[in-house]
């Protein structure tokens, strides 16, 4: 067989098996069924803006342990500090945009680490602070440089809030009380708990 004739061939295997695995997929999303039984039994709650808001998140509470003010009218409210038994601490809570107008989040929140710049927009400027340590602890990254805490937004909309986490090196078990640090925001200080 020519080399053509092996391309046709080839190219008519590929097709065959995209259209084969689509029909599959189309049959196994298909409803088929009683939708009824697999809805849950209880909807999410609305929040007051008529969407739907994101849940209390296991550990956060209601009240954030701290609110901070950043550039153009963003607020960072930590709704928990949590410390895991890996070995690390993560912070979660919300980002949001207290102004009027949309907001494009500051590029100065990922920090300067040429290696956490290179993979777009995140919180990797974030920082904890041990002053009875005497230590600084960097928002961990994996393999490949990527920070690990919520990547991938440039704006906010006026009035919206985005959740947000970032993970760091956990303290020494004895430090429960570390300032948190995040670029054009005002530091505060926070509990870990765990």
């Amino acid at each position: 067989m020519s080399m053509r004739g092996t391309g046709k061939v080839t190219r008519r295997a590929v097709a065959l098996t995209t259209v084969v695995g689509l029909a599959f997929g189309a049959v196994a999303c298909g409803s088929g069924g009683d939708d009824d039984a697999r809805k849950p039994e209880h909807k999410a709650s609305r929040s007051a803006s008529g969407g739907s808001g994101p849940s209390t998140q296991e550990g956060q509470s209601d009240t954030p342990l701290a609110e901070m003010k950043g550039s153009d009218g963003l607020l960072l409210r930590i709704t928990s500090v949590q410390r895991d038994s890996g070995g690390f601490v993560t912070v979660n809570g919300d980002l949001k945009n207290d102004g009027a107008d949309v907001v494009v989040v500051p590029a100065a929140l990922s920090g300067n680490e040429t290696e956490v710049i290179r993979n777009g927009r995140s919180l990797g400027g974030a920082t904890l602070v041990d002053p009875k340590g005497r230590k600084r602890y960097y928002v961990l990254r994996d393999t490949e440089g990527r920070p690990l805490t919520t990547t991938g937004f440039s704006t906010i909309k006026s009035g919206a809030d985005l959740a947000v986490f970032m993970q760091f090196p956990a303290p020494p078990d004895g430090t429960s009380e570390v300032q948190f640090e995040m670029p054009t925001f005002a530091t505060a200080t926070i509990k870990i708990s765990g």
